[in-house]
């Protein structure tokens, strides 16, 4: 089953129906669609929403304690219905965590991005 994502934004709109209540102190949408550019992304709706989810995640987690298997198995759980993990990568190429965190303003959990085992990052 082929997942489809929402048409992009113009670089300077945020989508007006997402909220970001629990984005991290100094975040702004703005960075995001930069951080985003630079990895050669354009931010759709459905970025935004994974986006608002990882911050969500990370509210209601204390950051240190947060595990990268138990957050994978959330998000995946979450986007079951899209098409879960795969979906996910389908967004964000280099990981819906190693990518979708620095892009979130959250920072990755460890072990999000191993360079030795060649990760996608």
């Amino acid at each position: 089953m082929t997942q489809r994502t929402k048409a992009p934004f113009d670089s300077d709109e945020i989508p007006p129906l997402i909220d970001f209540p629990h984005a991290p102190s100094g975040w702004l949408p703005e960075h995001a669609v930069g951080l985003a550019a630079n990895d050669l992304l354009v931010l759709t709706e459905d970025h935004w929403t994974l986006i608002a989810a990882l911050q969500e995640y990370f509210m209601r987690n204390a950051p240190e304690n947060v595990r990268l298997r138990d957050l994978h198995d959330a998000l995946k759980e979450k986007f079951h219905t899209s098409g879960g993990g795969h979906y996910l990568y389908h967004l964000f190429p280099g990981g819906p965590v190693a990518q979708g965190c620095p892009i979130a303003g959250l920072s990755a959990p460890a072990g999000s991005v191993d360079r030795s085992y060649g990760s996608v990052s």
